[in-house]
């Protein structure tokens, strides 16, 4: 393949990452695509029918990424390992304004970090219950965040 032809290819593989699409597996996407559901969420339950959620965060610049999602009393939460510094928590943490695709649905909602250790040592049991894994102490590099319908 030419250097040329291998340039060409590169910005077509590129191309939809810049012009908006969601995440795709471990790369961050833009804008969520899809229709905000209207009526607000008082119970999440369904989120732990469905494998990843994507979460999309920063309005005035989309970027969206997949996480885990779970719900424990009927509350939706998202949660990463390693959280400090990755950009999708920075964004969420300036401004908690977001919208999250569980399954094919997007809702709009605000995304707050979750610090009660008890809280999240619950919502580490609700992980670990959805993802069929072995229960185990919550490493303190673990982070969650709880989305509220708006």
């Amino acid at each position: 393949m030419t250097h040329l032809n291998t340039r060409a290819l590169g910005w077509m593989l590129l191309a939809p990452l810049l012009m908006g699409i969601g995440p795709c597996g471990r790369l961050p996407g833009g804008s969520l695509s899809g229709e905000d559901e209207t009526t607000p969420v008082t119970d999440w339950s369904f989120a732990n029918g469905v494998g990843l959620c994507a979460l999309e965060v920063n309005p005035t610049g989309p970027h969206s990424v997949t996480l885990n999602c779970m719900s424990w009393a009927d509350r939706l939460f998202v949660s990463c390992s390693q959280c400090e510094g990755k950009t999708w928590s920075a964004y969420a943490l300036r401004d908690s304004r977001g919208r999250i695709e569980v399954g094919t649905r997007v809702f709009p909602v605000d995304v707050n970090r979750v610090t009660d250790a008890d809280l999240l040592d619950k919502v580490w049991v609700a992980r670990a219950n959805k993802l069929g894994n072995e229960r185990r102490p919550r490493p303190d590099h673990w982070w969650s965040f709880e989305l509220k319908s708006r």
